[in-house]
């Protein structure tokens, strides 16, 4: 039974971070990288708008019976997404950044709700 839990939470979790990638590029931002592993753990998206960095951190839910998708962003969480970002930006030399989440509700083949939360720490 867990192993197809595990399939369908990537499955979703693909899903959820393609619908944020298209949402970035639909705002003109420009999709730097995905899915980057660092020390620290796994940058879901790296973005760029003028000359801000943006590390954007996808959570994707088919439905809220388990909560918002935002509220599995816990403070061990963030701590972990600020370490990587900040691994990151001094692999990278880059001098302006924030971390933002993005919040992706509903099912794969139908229209996602997404919510953005911008400069989260």
């Amino acid at each position: 039974m867990k192993a197809g839990s595990d399939s369908h939470n990537r499955v979703i979790g693909r899903w959820g971070e393609a619908a944020a990638a298209q949402y970035l590029t639909d705002l003109g931002w420009e999709l730097i990288a995905n899915n980057v592993r660092t020390p620290y753990g796994e940058i879901d998206l790296i973005a760029r708008q003028a000359d801000l960095t943006i590390f954007v951190e996808v959570k994707a839910r088919t439905s809220a019976a388990f909560g918002l998708p935002e509220e599995a962003v816990t403070t061990r969480k963030l701590e972990h997404m600020t370490h990587a970002a900040g691994y990151y930006a001094a692999e990278n030399d880059i001098d302006h950044w924030r971390i933002d989440v993005i919040s992706v509700e509903g099912k794969p083949g139908s229209p996602p709700k997404l919510t953005h939360f911008e400069n989260i720490t």
